[in-house]
């Protein structure tokens, strides 16, 4: 991505200090969303990351990675998948438990939801230490597709969530902090 768009981008993204513990700098990306000029420039930028790859499914994660999920989603001509928290699934259900920042958390997934030919983006608001993606992952790793990709909004380098995602599979952020 251009320099210029990425700046216009992070020029909107509020930093919220010591939320939700003392010592997180926050990085709210919703501020994104509130502006149609960046939420279409952030559109067209995730639509182009991933145009021609032959994605079939976009899976969107709880709660934040539905918003620019669905949309990428529907830009791909992909179906979408939500990964949820427990018992907000109505079907049967994979689950799969992970370490966050601040705790241990499960999340489901419809044990129908995707193919064995399935080319599936898992996407995500942030990338912080990388537990939830890795969670996800497993998930969809659990229907043998012939493919998964990862994409975040923002990728907080400095926590290294990325070392720790398998090397087969290519994860790419719009932005990095």
């Amino acid at each position: 991505m251009e320099q210029e768009k990425i700046d216009r981008l992070k020029s909107v993204v509020r930093t919220v200090p010591d939320f939700p513990v003392k010592g997180v700098m926050f990085r709210d990306f919703t501020t994104i969303f509130q502006n149609p000029a960046t939420l279409q420039l952030m559109r067209e930028e995730l639509r182009s990351m991933y145009a021609g790859k032959g994605i079939t499914k976009v899976v969107g994660i709880e709660a934040r990675g539905f918003i620019a999920g669905a949309i990428l989603a529907a830009d791909l001509g992909a179906g979408f998948v939500p990964i949820r928290k427990p018992g907000k699934l109505p079907a049967a259900t994979y689950s799969a438990s992970y370490k966050k920042e601040y705790g241990i958390d499960k999340m489901e997934i419809h044990a129908d939801a995707i193919s064995a030919d399935d080319v599936v983006l898992i996407h995500d608001d942030v990338l912080a230490t990388g537990g939830t993606l890795l969670a996800a992952i497993e998930l969809v790793k659990k229907f043998n597709p012939k493919q998964i990709l990862v994409n975040c909004l923002i990728d907080l380098t400095d926590l290294k969530g990325s070392e720790h995602l398998p090397a087969d599979i290519e994860m790419r952020s719009l932005l990095e902090y």
